[in-house]
């Protein structure tokens, strides 16, 4: 599997504004919301499986990185991509700050695909290089470039 068949344009949003972990999340809810097609009570309950998935341990990966994921009652998996305008708190293993926040929504009944799919993004952020290019990009068009190259 290719990063290309995660993720497409619209679903990457940089320099967003979020001084949080909690405001970060909301913000993911209500972008996964729109490309889902949803309503803000739905909205909520993705917030709801990030909150729950983060108090089984931070998803924060080191390295400015976080992997916030979710499964939900839906039909598709969604990937988001998003960079904040300031690093934020988000108690990752390494204690630093995070930045990059690569989501990760899937069906209850994908608990494969989400585990692959999770393992991907994590390799291409292990990518120093891509990585770099991911931190430094300025628009949504550059951090979708930066993610796929």
């Amino acid at each position: 599997m290719e990063i290309e068949q995660l993720i497409t344009p619209d679903c990457v949003f940089c320099a967003v504004p979020a001084k949080s972990k909690k405001r970060i999340l909301q913000v993911i809810s209500q972008y996964a919301a729109k490309q889902l097609g949803q309503t803000e009570i739905q909205e909520q309950d993705i917030l709801d499986a990030l909150l729950a998935r983060e108090k089984l341990g931070s998803t924060g990966i080191g390295q400015g990185i976080a992997l916030p994921h979710g499964r939900l009652n839906c039909n598709k998996s969604l990937a988001l991509l998003l960079t904040s305008d300031e690093a934020i708190d988000y108690d990752a293993i390494d204690n630093a700050p995070v930045k990059v926040f690569f989501a990760l929504l899937a069906p209850e009944s994908e608990c494969q695909d989400h585990l692959k799919s999770l393992a991907l993004i994590a390799e291409k952020l292990s990518d120093k290089t891509v990585l770099k290019s991911v931190k430094n990009a300025i628009t949504n068009q550059e951090l979708y470039q930066a993610i796929t190259n």
